[in-house]
């Protein structure tokens, strides 16, 4: 049977770079919007007991022709290979996506609908949503699991520099996931240039910045 999307999410990721490598990584606040037959509101009835939700989506901006049975992890520098089955790689069999976001709220909208409010979603803008389910504690969480090669990074970061004169002018809490988004290392950890200047999209802004060997610099920040 062939599954069709139940929604879509809107947030402030505008293109696939800078997005998160994994849910959870910034507490970026994005919602998810029902199609018509979906968006009945008993269908939603005690959703709002739980804290935290599977979302099951599709990685609808790759390409779904072939897919290889090993992949480069970025975090391995590029060059490393290992089974797409040991990865969260987009490059898979089915293009299918799964994140753990937290539901921080519920809005009933006159046009749109039941809206559900979440955190944590590593999703561009605009992804098809296949299914949502309640995340459970008892179950799904295992404190002592060995997680492989992502183990190595658990608590990787990069520091990021911000000039006053830049912050002054970009909204609290929009400057806070710009830091959060690039203190995860967006670019592949293969790219040492530190000459080169990158650019990512988030919101309304457009971010520039540069590596150095202390960290991020932002050079500039402007509404697109």
């Amino acid at each position: 049977m062939e599954i069709r999307p139940i929604g879509r999410i809107e947030n402030g990721f505008k293109s696939k770079f800078g997005i998160p490598r994994q849910s959870g990584l910034c507490d970026v606040v994005s919602y998810i919007l029902f199609e018509k037959e979906y968006n009945i509101k008993e269908a939603f009835r005690g959703i709002e007991k739980y804290s935290h939700l599977w979302i099951i989506w599709d990685f609808s901006e790759f390409s779904k022709d072939e897919w290889t049975p090993t992949v480069r992890p970025p975090r391995l520098g590029g060059n490393k290979r290992v089974g797409v089955f040991a990865t969260r790689s987009p490059h898979r069999p089915n293009s299918l996506g799964l994140s753990s976001v937290r539901l921080l709220e519920i809005i009933e909208d006159r046009e749109k609908g039941t809206v559900l409010v979440v955190s944590g979603a590593d999703l561009m803008n605009g992804t098809p949503i296949y299914d949502v389910k309640p995340y459970i504690s008892f179950t799904d969480s295992h404190p002592d699991a060995v997680c492989g090669f992502a183990d190595d990074f658990v608590s990787y970061s990069v520091d990021v520099f911000v000039s006053d004169e830049i912050m002054k002018n970009i909204p609290k809490k929009t400057m806070e996931d710009i830091i959060s988004i690039l203190s995860n290392d967006p670019k592949p950890s293969y790219q040492k240039d530190f000459e080169r200047v990158y650019g990512m999209t988030y919101a309304e802004y457009e971010i520039k910045f540069r590596y150095g060997e202390k960290g991020i610099n932002v050079l500039e920040i402007e509404k697109t």
